[in-house]
């Protein structure tokens, strides 16, 4: 019975479209009285040429797929940018050092700490990506400026905070490690100098707020520690007591707004 009816439904539809193709085939047929189309035309050696507009002429702007190559370019490097030369590196570090501090080792979760550490860098780094739009990717956009132009546009802006931030111990030693001198002016020192110097500082910068932060909370758990083997309760765990005293210390100061204040304050 079904096989009856599925044959029956393949005629049908066979029956529809039948005539449709034909009708479309007739349409198709060229005629006496259609014009002639003529083929494209090729160079001498019989080769379709194809040429690609870049807008490279003087105040024009750049082509749609200029910026889309751009765009592509720029979101392939933008974790790397994001990670190296910005303060993303200092708050997610000590936001993780305080997270170890009060002894939990999964709560806030990753995404949670990363997440903050994300919106809290570009809190910071806001003023620096408003000179950044408005005096390389604005300009390029509207076709006053060239690629190379922007670029050197862009980097000046980053140049200022990273050397703002970075330590002169580790700018002196990379820069003599590269050129065998150190470098008389600021305006001297290469973008392959200052990377990793700046994020060596930052790692340093980093520890040091984490150790800060730790104090307190080291104090809870010797006072605790001390107290149990002064009691005799050797097979308690220090841990579980001193947990609930260390949050309850965090909470009354407002430890999440110290934290985030300080290390907004930081960066000066």
């Amino acid at each position: 019975m079904l096989r009856k009816l599925a044959l029956a439904a393949l005629v049908a539809t066979a029956a529809l479209l039948l005539p449709l193709a034909g009708t479309a085939a007739a349409q198709a047929t060229p005629t006496i009285d259609d014009p002639v189309v003529d083929a494209p035309a090729t160079d001498q050696g019989g080769d379709a040429t194809i040429s690609i507009d870049l807008g490279g002429g003087e105040g024009d702007k750049p082509s749609q797929g200029v910026l889309v190559i751009v765009l592509l370019t720029l979101l392939s490097v933008a974790p790397a940018i994001l990670v190296l030369a910005t303060s993303f590196t200092r708050i997610v570090i000590v936001l993780s050092l305080t997270r170890n501090a009060l002894g939990l080792q999964g709560i806030p979760p990753n995404q949670v700490l990363v997440g903050l550490a994300l919106f809290l860098s570009l809190f910071v780094m806001a003023p620096t990506f408003k000179e950044v739009n408005e005096q390389a990717i604005q300009p390029l956009l509207a076709g006053d400026i060239e690629q190379g132009e922007a670029w050197d546009a862009a980097v000046v802006p980053m140049r200022s905070f990273m050397l703002s931030q970075t330590r002169q111990g580790e700018l002196a030693m990379f820069s003599a490690a590269e050129r065998g001198e150190r470098p008389a002016t600021k305006d001297d020192v290469s973008l392959s100098s200052l990377l990793p110097a700046f994020l060596l500082s930052e790692l340093k910068t980093a520890f040091i707020i984490g150790f800060v932060v730790f104090i307190p909370f080291l104090v809870i758990d010797i006072v605790v520690s001390s107290s149990l083997m002064s009691m005799g309760m050797m097979m308690l765990p220090p841990v579980v007591v001193s947990l609930p005293f260390k949050l309850l210390l965090f909470v009354l100061v407002d430890g999440w707004g110290l934290i985030v204040r300080s290390l907004v304050q930081s960066f000066g």
